[in-house]
């Protein structure tokens, strides 16, 4: 009798379950976007919602949600909404950030991402200097530590961290100028402010085929075909042991609070799943030079994990965190 009464709970509860994943989404979902409009994170979760709403049955409501600390009052704003898989917030790797910054009070982890990809970076340098390769870079700057100025945005930023990751992997020592972004460092290099500047292929690929920069090596393992420009090598290629750094990727996608129901994340999944494997989204990547990934769940976790803890103890180290990681349970890299 109780193992009849047992095996009935479970159908009952199968059935509820069932059901309430069934029952969703009955209407419009709304993305959140932290950054701005027309930025490399807010047209990417376009794309993806364009997407997931043919297979999802309803549509996706794309918003922005500027301002605060890395992002914060986009993430707050997602966050403050009933966690019922209704509301999604686009944001980025550099969002891992806004804890140790004073922006956010929680641990990243509270959210479950589902990573679309990034644009790998490149390490460039103005047309006017004579490094042709990266070891002429490499070699001329260990010979005059200190000597030659390197853009890669602001200190802490994930262009800052495969700078210093070049660095650490082949013994190199440039002189850091940070930068409030990736324009502004691009520019910089362009006007003769800095030697080497170091952000996204995405961000640089139209000032490599105009010749207002000269590619080095990609910060990935593997090289780059680029339309009009030929094959960018891989760093790797130079100094393996670079392999203990990098790479350090972008990662930009969306998220849910992590106490979604799990049947509805599921149905999330889904049709994250069914819209990256579409043409749409293929080519796309391919046009924008981005390499696409579609973790979530525990994978996707697994690179938030890593992320956080680089940024958030590179930043503390910096001397340029409010917030020490370990208030926020954040565990060194």
């Amino acid at each position: 009798m109780r193992k009849i009464m047992l095996i009935g709970l479970v159908l009952i509860l199968a059935m509820v379950t069932g059901a309430y994943a069934a029952d969703f989404p009955k209407r419009n979902i709304t993305s959140v976007v932290v950054w701005g409009a027309g930025g490399g994170t807010d047209t990417c979760n376009r794309i993806i919602a364009a997407e997931m709403q043919k297979f999802l049955g309803v549509n996706i409501n794309v918003i922005n949600k500027t301002g605060g600390v890395a992002g914060s009052v986009g993430m707050m704003y997602g966050f403050s909404r009933p966690h019922d898989g209704y509301t999604l917030t686009g944001l980025s790797e550099s969002n891992v950030t806004a804890g140790v910054q004073g922006g956010w009070d929680k641990n990243f982890n509270v959210w479950d991402v589902f990573i679309v990809g990034g644009s790998p970076d490149v390490i460039s340098v103005t047309p006017d200097t004579p490094y042709k390769s990266l070891k002429d870079l490499i070699e001329a700057a260990k010979k005059s530590p200190g000597s030659i100025k390197a853009a890669a945005s602001g200190a802490g930023s994930i262009h800052h961290l495969n700078l210093l990751a070049v660095e650490n992997g082949s013994g190199a020592d440039f002189n850091f100028i940070p930068y409030k972004g990736s324009a502004p460092s691009q520019n910089a290099a362009m006007a003769g402010e800095v030697s080497v500047v170091v952000t996204s292929l995405a961000e640089q690929q139209q000032l490599l085929r105009g010749g207002k920069l000269r590619a080095l090596a990609m910060l990935i393992p593997e090289p780059f075909e680029v339309e009009g420009l030929g094959t960018i090598p891989s760093s790797f290629d130079s100094y393996p042991g670079l392999s203990k750094y990098l790479p350090i990727s972008q990662a930009i996608g969306f998220a849910v609070p992590a106490d979604v129901p799990a049947e509805r994340k599921a149905v999330l999944v889904k049709a994250f799943d069914q819209a990256m494997a579409t043409d749409k989204v293929k080519s796309w990547a391919k046009d924008n030079y981005y390499l696409l990934s579609g973790k979530t769940g525990a994978d996707s976790k697994k690179v938030f994990d890593a992320l956080q803890s680089n940024f958030a103890w590179t930043l503390w180290e910096l001397k340029a965190a409010k917030v020490n990681p370990d208030k926020l349970g954040i565990p060194k890299p």
